[in-house]
């Protein structure tokens, strides 16, 4: 695995510890992460006790057939947009028995996609209260922009433990 963002081990070990101490669970579903963001946090001891699972949905048939994100929101606005995002990271709240979602979609490069640019970014976290998403516009070669994306989707993630 790549390792470019420098934090990416402290904030997942700071994930994790703050959902044990608190009793919470954690889900991901991960497009252009394509897993990484789960396996971070599995790479940190005592991630078994908050991690629920994750679902690596790269292609808009999983985002629709697993994680629920309505057909056709993809069909309007492509899969790179914060109500995906969102509704990317309720799903896997739902599907793995959650308390916290998090998800990432967005364009890695070298293309853009969706009539999105090179490193545009949406992670969405769901929690009992909501879904919601965050934009980032990130620069660099796509190894980069995906380990940027993984630290933001982590630390979105610790905002959420930490509300």
């Amino acid at each position: 695995m790549i390792n470019l963002h420098p934090n990416l081990h402290r904030m997942a070990g700071q994930a994790v510890t703050g959902a044990m101490d608190r009793g919470l669970t954690v889900a991901t579903a991960e497009s252009l992460t394509a897993g990484m963001v789960a396996a971070v946090l599995a790479d940190t001891p005592g991630a078994s006790g908050m991690l629920q699972g994750g679902v690596v949905s790269y292609a808009n048939s999983v985002k629709v057939g697993v994680l629920g994100v309505p057909g056709e929101l993809l069909d309007a606005v492509g899969s790179v947009d914060g109500r995906v995002a969102a509704a990317m990271a309720e799903g896997a709240r739902r599907i793995c028995g959650a308390d916290i979602g998090v998800s990432t979609t967005g364009v890695a490069g070298p293309e853009p996609r969706d009539g999105k640019a090179v490193g545009t970014v949406f992670i969405g976290v769901a929690t009992a209260g909501g879904a919601t998403s965050y934009a980032y516009a990130f620069e660099g070669s796509r190894p980069e922009i995906r380990s940027l994306a993984c630290g933001a989707a982590l630390e979105r993630l610790l905002e959420a433990l930490s509300s």
